[in-house]
């Protein structure tokens, strides 16, 4: 494989860029905490704060290095001096010495902190996994990559005002369960085996409303965007639409709140779904023999995001794949697809068009 330096100082440019937004966007969550951090994390952050003014003052680090490099390797300056210059700015901001300058108790926060760490967190896992198990040869920057980031910032960095959608309303039709004694007998059983029983009612209802959001035309348009992406890897997997993740967070969690795991339980689930959630969709050959009719996997879940024949409406399960071959929905030729997207019309490119786009009068459904 031959490596040509302008690519290689243009891609440096481009992640320095990003490296320094996250950076400015992680000294703003520091000067302004009682805003933008996520009230939750609150707790975390305080009891490990070296180590988080320490990943803040390497990525500064990391973001003037690879804007230098960019502006040594290319003719053209923009990339890495825009990277050099957020890079200064966070500095400038304080670095990794930063101090609150607000800090009032606030009832909602902006969740801010939510997108920089996971975004930070998951390119370091997918980038180089997607590098070494390639499934097929892809730029890091493909077509599209800039609609899917824009998704990834609304769903993660409005965090706790999704929660307040979802977790709210089903607290408080479902208050009365709490007193029922068969909720302790549930939150006593073994961590492990609350975890498996919290994938699988949780996936028993994902099931079916995915089902219905490809069945039902009204319902398809909002679904249609998350198949819209005609490449697959660990971004891709953000592109939804916002009634489309409510109406998935909202019911899914009904079965979780009224049988009552404990709240161990629960957060192994989050971090478990938020890393199998980005894993489904990576550009990775990851078979999983055996394992694969039991968890959802890549070569699941690419099935799924296909627009070849064969795999239209198959692999609905988001974790569970037994869930598909009980209902007989499962589909896994040996085979991996070889296009996806949605097959009789692609809905808009642009974020903004994308969460119109339901709302429009279609002649035709797209389907796929």
């Amino acid at each position: 494989m031959n490596i040509r330096l302008p690519d290689v100082g243009k891609r440096a440019g481009v992640i320095a860029g990003i490296l320094g937004a996250l950076c400015v966007l992680g000294e703003l969550c520091f000067l302004y905490p009682d805003l933008l951090v996520s009230h939750d994390m609150m707790p975390v952050y305080r009891a490990h704060m070296t180590a988080m003014r320490t990943l803040l003052q390497g990525t500064i680090l990391t973001t003037l290095f690879l804007g230098a490099t960019s502006v040594i390797l290319i003719r053209s300056k923009v990339f890495g001096l825009a990277g050099i210059a957020l890079g200064v700015l966070a500095i400038l901001m304080g670095g990794s010495q930063a101090e609150a300058i607000t800090n009032k108790p606030r009832a909602v926060s902006a969740g801010l902190d939510y997108f920089c760490l996971e975004l930070l967190v998951l390119a370091l896992i997918f980038v180089p996994m997607e590098r070494i198990w390639t499934l097929r040869e892809e730029k890091i920057f493909r077509k599209g990559w800039q609609t899917d980031i824009k998704h990834f910032f609304l769903s993660h960095a409005g965090v706790q005002l999704l929660s307040f959608v979802t977790i709210i309303p089903v607290q408080v039709l479902f208050a009365w369960t709490v007193k029922l004694d068969f909720q302790k007998h549930v939150a006593a059983q073994p961590l492990w085996l609350q975890f498996l029983e919290m994938l699988f009612c949780a996936d028993i209802v994902s099931y079916w409303l995915h089902r219905a959001f490809h069945k039902i035309p009204a319902l398809w348009k909002f679904h249609a965007i998350h198949h819209s992406s005609l490449h697959m890897d660990w971004l891709a997997g953000s592109r939804s639409h916002l009634v489309d993740t409510i109406a998935n967070r909202l019911l899914g969690f009904i079965p979780i709140f009224v049988l009552g795991f404990s709240p161990a339980a629960l957060y192994a689930y989050v971090l478990f779904v938020s890393f199998h959630a980005v894993y489904i969709h990576a550009n990775v050959s990851h078979r999983w023999p055996y394992l694969r009719w039991i968890f959802a996997t890549p070569e699941f879940h690419h099935w799924h995001h296909t627009s070849d024949e064969e795999g239209i409406d198959k692999n609905f399960a988001v974790f569970l794949s037994f869930i598909d071959v009980i209902f007989g929905t499962a589909h896994m030729p040996g085979h991996w697809p070889q296009h996806y997207g949605t097959t009789k019309f692609q809905p808009p490119e642009t974020y903004l068009g994308q969460l119109a786009y339901p709302f429009k009068r279609q002649e035709e459904t797209p389907y796929g």
